[in-house]
């Protein structure tokens, strides 16, 4: 697309964004009540994997949604992984067992191994390359709401109700997410009809080369997601707050205006220095997290690690896009893709397998994903200098 062609605002990007919301928080609003959920069917011990086994299927079917992102279309892809979220929130209720739930988390992580990479895709063909950072901040903006608001809501819808409403709760959220992605036009013009051969996936054909510097930065930004997702909820109860979702409801207000912000930064400045300042930010946010063991420091820890997160999607997104194959961007999209459900599975495993039901345990979690986010300072002040 050509620079400047055509504007940012418009109905399509508005529907892309309310997309983005409704299904980001059909799968994420199950969060803070999934571990009770387990602990309850008589599998406290398996609570680390409610995200990795969610992840696992993610990142496995990267490479088929950016395959048939690229060839059958955008708007199909990201229905597939709507569908997926609207048949899981009717199945929890039914395998009320600890293997049916563990069954059901693996098929769950296949909705966010599609419709994310075509809702990205479709975003860089519909804005022109000069505010791709800017247009991805914003789009980004809706989906983290969805992250943020979807795990307060399930919270109290469970507080008031009960497990089997908060999963068809999650469904209702995926259909209106599926009405709002059905009322877009397509975007690849050179399209093909979806044929089994299409899955066949070639080495090739599953990493995107090119964009393995981005990919690798979203690695180890995303390691402490898989963390928060996994402990928060009982480093939260530990603390005294009532509601799971709170840390999130915080994480998310703190991010809405610097994932904005952060990306017209980059398409200004570059992606590099947007980078490197949200490193910093992610450090500091989560010394404050292990460090300060009360309600306050929490909140302050949540606030920063959301401005963290803003400051390091877009441009990270963005840059991504940048390097990308103009005919293969849905793979290059999927590889950054691969890389994030990589981190969230590993700080999932990791947090859960060390955590142990011992809450003394969680400060050390932090630390760690502390350090491993100096790493990714420390590669990116290199790169730069470069």
């Amino acid at each position: 697309m050509r620079k400047g062609s055509s504007p940012i605002y418009n109905v399509r990007f508005g529907l892309i964004c309310l997309g983005s919301l409704f299904f980001s928080a059909s799968y994420n609003m199950l969060i803070p009540e999934l571990p009770a959920y387990l602990t309850s069917l008589g599998g406290a011990e398996y609570i680390g994997l409610i995200i990795s086994l969610f992840t696992l299927t993610a990142g496995f079917s990267r490479p088929f949604s950016g395959k048939l992102t690229d060839t059958i279309g955008r708007r199909k892809v990201m229905i597939v992984g709507a569908v997926v979220c609207l048949v899981c929130g009717f199945l929890y209720p039914i395998l009320g067992t600890v293997s049916g739930f563990l069954l059901l988390r693996l098929f769950h992580g296949f909705s966010t191994g599609f419709t994310p990479t075509a809702l990205a895709t479709y975003v860089a063909d519909i804005v022109p390359s000069s505010r791709w950072g800017e247009a991805l901040g914003l789009q980004s903006v809706f989906f983290s709401t969805g992250l943020a608001l979807g795990p307060a809501v399930g919270s109290l819808i469970k507080l008031h109700y009960s497990f089997d409403v908060l999963f068809y709760s999650s469904s209702l959220m995926a259909i209106v997410s599926m009405l709002f992605i059905a009322s877009l036009s397509e975007t690849l013009h050179k399209r093909r009809s979806f044929k089994l051969s299409i899955l066949k996936i070639s080495r090739k054909e599953i990493i995107a080369i090119e964009v393995l510097a981005p990919a690798f930065m979203t690695f180890l930004s995303y390691l402490s997601f898989g963390v928060i997702l996994t402990l928060i909820p009982d480093w939260s109860e530990h603390l005294g707050i009532v509601n799971k979702g709170l840390f999130f409801i915080v994480f998310t207000i703190s991010s809405l205006l610097s994932r904005f912000i952060a990306g017209k930064m980059s398409d200004k400045y570059g992606r590099s220095p947007v980078i490197i300042a949200g490193f910093i930010t992610l450090i500091l946010s989560l010394f404050s997290m292990g460090y300060f063991q009360f309600v306050t420091g929490l909140m302050i820890g949540s606030t920063i690690y959301g401005l963290a997160m803003g400051i390091l999607t877009p441009a990270l997104n963005a840059w991504t896009i940048d390097l990308s194959l103009p005919s293969q961007r849905g793979k290059a999209i999927s590889t950054m893709y691969i890389a994030l459900e990589a981190g969230i599975g590993f700080g999932a495993l990791f947090s859960g397998w060390h955590y142990q039901n011992k809450i003394s345990n969680l400060p050390s979690v932090f630390y760690f994903c502390a350090f491993m986010a100096l790493v990714g300072l420390v590669f990116m002040a290199f790169k730069s200098r470069r």
